[in-house]
């Protein structure tokens, strides 16, 4: 297998932009990068570059509602970590009903099995899968609500498709250096809304670290 489409929903959860800081805005869909951590949880993969090369194409299937919540957040400006001064109220913004479909293709990942193959292993066979923590999207606390095999009943409808466009408004990143930020890899996206479940060409994604 070198093909697999996944639906996955999940209630609630913030993709937070790179670049915020006391105001916690959320990119409108998760990026690459987030989604490409949450298929390796699923297997439970540790090593974020075992499958590198692998492509992905993601759709959403309706528009999340956007809000903003007030919470505490921990920037840690002084040594002592129980320091009240290092946790302060600010604003995040959240997305609600988050549906989302994400093709994955082995591309020129070169382990074996690959990914598409450990990931329909990990649905069919779900008890020989050995991972620890719920299974989520972003932040530890969005946990994801289920993932699917994608349905033929779409067949025929549109999507909102995250494609490569170097005007785009949307700049997300496809690697995350999580050590610093100089090795973080980003791309231009829009979404455009296209009919058939076949991803548009400049749809994919190749994770990778350069």
């Amino acid at each position: 297998m070198t093909t697999i489409a996944l639906k996955v929903e999940v209630p609630v959860a913030c993709f937070r932009q790179s670049r915020a800081r006391e105001y916690v805005e959320t990119y409108p869909v998760p990026p690459p990068s987030t989604v490409y951590g949450m298929l390796l949880s699923m297997i439970g993969e540790m090593n974020r570059y075992r499958h590198c090369g692998t492509q992905l194409a993601i759709a959403l299937l309706s528009e999340p509602k956007k809000s903003t919540v007030i919470r505490k957040f921990h920037r840690f400006k002084k040594l002592d970590i129980h320091d009240p001064s290092n946790i302060k109220p600010d604003y995040q913004e959240l997305l609600t009903n988050i549906e989302f479909v994400v093709w994955i293709i082995a591309g020129t990942d070169k382990s074996k099995p690959t990914l598409p193959e450990r990931l329909h292993f990990a649905l069919t066979n779900p008890a020989s899968i050995n991972r620890f923590g719920g299974l989520c999207l972003g932040e530890s606390r969005d946990l994801v609500n289920s993932v699917s095999f994608f349905s033929e009943k779409y067949e025929g409808e549109s999507f909102e498709w995250l494609v490569q466009n170097e005007e785009g408004l949307l700049t997300l990143p496809y690697w995350v250096d999580h050590v610093g930020s100089q090795g973080t890899r980003w791309q231009r996206y829009m979404l455009q809304k296209s009919l058939g479940r076949q991803p548009p060409e400049l749809s994919w994604t190749v994770i990778q670290t350069a």
